[in-house]
């Protein structure tokens, strides 16, 4: 028997759960330990090997392979606790960083400073170079401008050197020329170079990411170099593959070589997941919904696929790599409840983490999260909590919300009640974000519901958004870890290949996006992938008169026919038409860059068995609730529940890392795997139900 693991570190718990050839599951939860997540993973693996009754030596002997989505990325651009960074340009456009596109991400904001450079500008240095825009060399590189440049770096002590020159993408000689100066000189810098990054057109995007690049780096190869180790000191001799911001996953090496692309790497896992819960399902329109411990990831599955973006903001810097849309907020289970100067209530974004985590957790922490309010609130049990691993301390809880109540001048009750009302409008919002706010008719999707605090919450932001249908999978605590696990090796692609439609030739198109092709399988076999392989092709486009592209599905076309550039653009003006409503046909199309994704099938995820059928089972007991007043209402164990077993609200479903509250009117059917397939009553209805 051999098992595949993943893991999921999130801000509060970290996640794993092992599943072997029969589809077996195993799942737990350790707690994160933010200055060195390793440890948490490492604790997480002997949590996990307790679940199978065996050791975590001949746990990990028998392990195919293990799939981590990370953090550290994410975190090191968050909290601006990156490496120091140098940046090397070309003579005379230094201030790249600074100049942006000339906009503001909120332009209507005069009052909005805008986000502070990565790179300190002693530390952005010229190059005398230039290439041009055809890729002609206008001014050869100057090795000695090149030497005072790296050496003013080095005196400086720099971690790491980003490397971007006008025009690179066209020609990448003069930054491989710099990349191994500065590895020669400063053997222990990382080095990033723009066109390995990101070979396209748009200095400011191509420059930013580089930089990002840089910057999040050095702390992802330590961490995963000191992870990898910690695994073979206690017997994996197996891969470790790294989750991607765009769904797939990649070995350490290509993860460390491509930092930026894990910056989103923890929430991609959650995507991945719910792409594999619509085939299970048989539904491909799901929003899936990820609370955790610190925040909320809200994403769109349309069709049964993930929309993907290339002009992602992060944390105020401009990410172009090929990621997964995902919406996140600043709302979880530790977000903070606070009351400002006015009067008002507010939670999150500021959030209680792992440590010290909500007050109830009892490890000093004393501000009043919204776990606490739903402590209070009678939501959960203060002494099953992760499977009675550990107890809440109510009292804790309590005395947190009563300071909200006194600077609210309310009761306890109702200080704990608009805590929870307040998060679930934060998170309906962030639904509207990726749907609404899109032209996208929410209604027509179901909710899926995931991360461990999402079952408090997710019938009532349901409600709010006139959603009818909620899905909650029994994994739904753990799904990203999970999720992960139905994921591919893959290798995105782009290069720039600015042409009008009617200039583009056939052969020329073939040959582009024949060449990337190539490299993507070269980079699979370099990668040890022997297993079938796939490739999607799509391309950036706009009208010529356009200053920002569209994303192109391109896959759909015959390119063996002889007018492949005119079903190019013509598939260029229906997708245009569909976001936009209207095409321009009697303009010409601009291809602009051309993308590749080269992706190797990894082994599914065998089928969990279903459950065999039975009666349905009981409550398990029954507990006080708050919903507007107290009421009595049974407590099920998921565990517990019977294929086609039907529940109604009001009432508790609890498993050992998550609870799923039901409100009045609701009403849950238990899938043949397990899962809580919910019919939401509406608003109307649930206050005549109540």
């Amino acid at each position: 028997m051999s098992w595949r693991i993943g893991i999921d570190v999130g801000g509060t718990f970290t996640d794993l759960v092992a599943v072997d050839d029969a589809g077996r599951i195993v799942h737990t939860k350790a707690a994160s330990t933010p200055a060195d997540q390793s440890i948490g993973v490492m604790d997480g693996l002997a949590l996990l090997a307790e679940a199978l009754g065996i050791g975590m030596a001949a746990m990990l002997a028998d392990t195919e392979r293990i799939v981590h989505g990370t953090t550290v990325a994410t975190n090191a651009l968050l909290e601006r606790k990156g490496a120091r960074v140098g940046l090397l340009s070309t003579e005379g456009h230094i201030d790249i960083l600074e100049m942006r596109e000339g906009l503001k991400d909120d332009r209507y904001n005069l009052r909005l400073p805008p986000p502070e450079p990565l790179v300190p500008r002693d530390l952005r240095l010229g190059v005398a170079e230039r290439i041009r825009c055809d890729g002609r060399v206008e001014t050869a590189l100057d090795t000695a401008s090149l030497a005072r440049a790296i050496g003013t770096l080095k005196a400086r002590g720099v971690e790491a050197v980003a490397i971007c020159y006008l025009h690179s993408y066209r020609d990448p000689t003069h930054e491989r020329m710099t990349a191994e100066a500065v590895r020669a000189a400063m053997p222990d810098c990382y080095v990033s170079i723009s066109s390995e990054v990101l070979p396209q057109i748009k200095e400011y995007e191509r420059t930013c990411t580089t930089v990002v690049n840089a910057y999040v780096g050095p702390a992802l190869e330590r961490y995963l170099r000191r992870l990898e180790a910690r695994l073979r000191e206690v017997g994996y001799a197996g891969p470790l593959l790294i989750i991607q911001s765009h769904g797939g996953v990649a070995t350490v090496a290509d993860a460390v070589r491509l930092a930026a692309g894990a910056v989103l790497s923890g929430p991609a896992g959650g995507v991945a997941g719910s792409r594999h819960v619509a085939r299970l399902i048989g539904h491909g329109d799901l929003i899936p919904f990820d609370m955790g411990g610190t925040s909320t990831d809200i994403s769109l599955i349309s069709g049964g696929e993930a929309a993907i973006a290339s002009d992602r903001r992060f944390a105020g810097q401009r990410v172009g790599l090929q990621s997964l849309d995902i919406v996140s907020i600043g709302a979880g289970g530790g977000s903070i409840a606070r009351v400002d100067a006015g009067g008002v209530l507010h939670v999150g974004p500021e959030s209680a983490g792992a440590m010290p985590g909500p007050a109830c957790y009892g490890r000093g922490g004393t501000a009043a999260t919204v776990t606490d309010a739903n402590l209070v609130l009678g939501y959960l049990d203060a002494e099953n909590f992760l499977g009675g691993r550990a107890r809440l301390d109510t009292r804790a809880a309590q005395a947190a919300v009563d300071r909200i109540a006194a600077a609210l001048g309310v009761d306890r009750m109702t200080a704990a009640e608009g805590i929870h009302r307040v998060v679930n409008t934060r998170m309906a919002e962030g639904v509207r974000l990726v749907s609404v706010r899109r032209g996208i008719d929410p209604r027509r999707f179901a909710l899926l519901s995931f991360g461990g605090a999402a079952g408090l919450h997710v019938t009532e932001i349901a409600r709010q958004l006139d959603l009818t249908r909620v899905v909650v999978p029994r994994l739904a605590a753990v799904l990203s870890a999970w999720g992960m696990l139905a994921t591919d090796l893959r290798y995105e692609l782009a290069r720039t290949h600015v042409g009008d439609a009617s200039t583009l030739a056939a052969e020329d198109i073939l040959r582009l996006y024949g060449e990337m092709e190539e490299e993507g399988r070269a980079r699979l076999a370099a990668a040890r992938f022997e297993g079938p392989v796939q490739v999607r092709r799509s391309a950036d486009m706009r009208y010529g008169e356009q200053i920002f592209e569209i994303p192109v599905e391109l896959d759909g076309l015959d390119w063996s026919a002889p007018d492949l550039v005119a079903r190019m653009a013509e598939a260029f003006h229906a997708h245009h038409e569909a976001l936009y409503t209207y095409a321009l046909r009697d303009q010409e199309a601009v291809l602009v860059n051309a993308r590749v994704a080269v992706i190797g099938a990894l082994p599914s995820l065998p089928a969990e068995p279903p459950r065999a059928p039975a009666g349905a089972a009981p409550p398990r007991g029954h507990r006080r609730i708050h919903l507007g007043a107290w009421q009595d209402v049974p407590v099920f164990a998921l565990e517990d529940l019977a294929a086609g077993q039907v529940l109604h609200g009001p009432a508790v479903v609890e498993s050992s890392t998550t609870t799923v509250l039901l409100r009045a009117g609701d009403r849950a059917e238990v899938t043949p795997l397990g899962w809580l397939d919910i019919a939401v009553a509406r608003r109307g209805e649930a206050a005549h139900a109540a």
